[in-house]
């Protein structure tokens, strides 16, 4: 469930620095997805949403990705930030849910082939959602 380009330690690594959270997906005793934020002062970047594979296309991700945002809302953050490569299915998930694309960095991913693939910098404004709640 962790891809290429992140690993298990990494991931929990990650939740012993100030500021991260991970939200889950359970079904059962067995989770099947994450969400990985992490957030300094007003700004939080999405470092990681993933799925499992027999729960993708299941509407767990839109679900799990909702939920991300709402805990960002509750922690005051104005502006969601995140990155990820051009190829990825999630970009549309990610724009349905109201995040804007913001920059491209060219050939900035190395997949494990050696294949240089684009990344996608993708933005949310909560601060003024925030501001209705």
């Amino acid at each position: 469930m962790y891809g290429e380009a992140w690993t298990r330690s990494q991931v929990e690594g990650m939740l012993d620095m100030p500021g991260s959270w991970m939200t889950v997906a359970v079904a059962g005793e067995r989770i099947v997805a994450f969400s990985l934020m992490r957030s300094i002062l007003d700004e939080a970047e999405l470092l990681l949403l993933a799925v499992d594979p027999e729960w993708q296309r299941k509407k767990v991700g839109r679900t799990l990705l909702l939920d991300t945002i709402s805990a960002a809302k509750l922690r005051n953050i104005g502006l969601v930030h995140l990155e990820v490569r051009a190829t990825n299915k999630a970009i549309d998930l990610y724009r349905s849910a109201g995040f804007v694309h913001s920059n491209t960095r060219r050939a900035y991913y190395r997949g494990r082939d050696g294949q240089l693939f684009d990344a996608h910098s993708f933005t949310m404004n909560l601060a003024d959602q925030n501001k209705k709640a």
